[in-house]
């Protein structure tokens, strides 16, 4: 079992970093729905806490944070996304077991799942609408390539 001291500050830092950017991602790819997407990020968080262990709980027991100044630019944030998960998995891929790779690559897909479900896009009052809207599908179709590659 790996633990959290396996890591210096900086690789602790990405590794924590990327689900938060990975919600960030979603979020962004549509517009409405920001709060109860936020909102979800902290319940995926709160469960994955509740059935977790070892470095997996650690990770999901850190607050997630992103430094804002390097979102100034929206379109700079898939580039963004993509280069802060490939560092985490390879950092993780280099120090975890396989097992503790493949939980945190599917708690990645989960967030993301998540946020995109938050809110529903279009409809009514909360009547019809989609559950997650084409941008947000092309958003999560975009993580689950990072994260399966």
């Amino acid at each position: 079992m790996t633990e959290k001291a396996a890591f210096n500050a900086e690789e602790w830092s990405t590794v924590v970093e990327a689900p938060a950017l990975v919600a960030l991602r979603v979020i962004a790819a549509d517009r409405g729905g920001t709060i109860r997407e936020s909102l979800s990020l902290g319940r995926a968080y709160a469960e994955a806490r509740s059935h977790g262990s070892g470095l997996f709980k650690e990770i999901v027991s850190s607050a997630p944070q992103v430094d804002p100044s390097e979102l100034k630019d929206p379109g700079a944030l898939p580039q963004r996304v993509e280069s802060g998960v490939r560092e985490a998995l390879a950092l993780l891929e280099q120090k975890a077991t396989p097992e503790e790779v493949e939980a945190y690559r599917d708690f990645l897909l989960k967030v993301a799942e998540t946020v995109a479900r938050a809110h529903k896009e279009g409809g009514f009052l909360g009547i019809g609408g989609k559950e997650v809207s084409e941008s947000e599908q092309a958003a999560l179709d975009e993580i689950a390539g990072l994260v399966r590659a």
